[in-house]
């Protein structure tokens, strides 16, 4: 994600992200940012280049300021949660000043965290993939500290909702992340997204979506930065001993 985080506090040259987000970024940043243009009137990229630099610093910025808002909601911000953001986002030195200043921004704001995220899920509206792996990386930061408060939950469920994913997606993305913390055991079955009533045929072609829709050439594809393919990575290998799990117990 190198060369994102100068356009995250920078001013974001080469588009503009208007709405809360927005205006966020130009707190955090000490400049004025016109708060009432939102994404739908930015000027369109140049190229494939300019939307893909694009998708990841409105992605980069997503992430730093849900990440904030759910900080709040057990009340405490461990050490933990910081240096899992900090894995994720593999920040480098240069710019943890400036990224820390946006975290400390939205931790401050008053508003919930419901705008913000009303605005990621219009700008990736259409590309569920990307809004999951965000879900995935909040859970990633919530179960950092080995513990997972009720608040945390209410958040991500909350987050959730607004991105559209129904109930049991979010069971799915719930037991893939947390079904592996210890004294936890992920069930194949919720992992894949499917029932032990599901026929095979039904189970394969739920896992053959999961592939196609995980994969992370496809989440590249989309333009989601590089940390965050590399996550793609470690849920792909999930996914993948879910269903070898089910297909031996199944024995086909």
């Amino acid at each position: 994600m190198s060369g994102i985080w100068g356009k995250v506090i920078g001013g974001l040259s080469g588009f503009a992200l208007g709405g809360p987000l927005g205006a966020l970024i130009g707190t955090a940043a000490g400049h004025f940012v016109d708060i009432k243009r939102d994404e739908e009137d930015a000027p369109p990229p140049r190229g494939v280049e300019d939307l893909t630099a694009s998708k990841q610093a409105a992605f980069a910025i997503a992430m730093i300021v849900l990440s904030a808002k759910m900080a709040k909601a057990d009340g405490q911000v461990t050490r933990d949660e910081i240096t899992a953001f900090k894995h994720i986002f593999n920040i480098p030195a240069s710019d943890m000043k400036g990224v820390g200043r946006l975290f400390d921004q939205a931790k401050k704001t008053a508003e919930g965290f419901e705008p913000y995220a009303r605005q990621v899920a219009r700008l990736f509206a259409g590309n569920p993939a990307v809004l999951e792996e965000l879900l995935g990386g909040l859970f990633h930061i919530a179960k950092a500290d080995g513990v997972i408060h009720p608040g945390e939950i209410e958040f991500l469920r909350g987050v959730s909702d607004i991105f559209g994913f129904p109930v049991r997606d979010f069971e799915r993305i719930r037991e893939m992340h947390l079904g592996s913390m210890p004294g936890g055991g992920s069930d194949p079955y919720t992992v894949l997204g499917v029932s032990r009533e599901s026929t095979d045929d039904e189970i394969k072609k739920a896992y053959r979506t999961l592939v196609r829709e995980n994969h992370p050439d496809t989440l590249m594809a989309q333009g989601l930065p590089q940390d965050f393919i590399d996550l793609a990575h470690e849920k792909m290998a999930a996914i993948n001993g879910a269903y070898d799990q089910v297909r031996k117990q199944r024995g086909f």
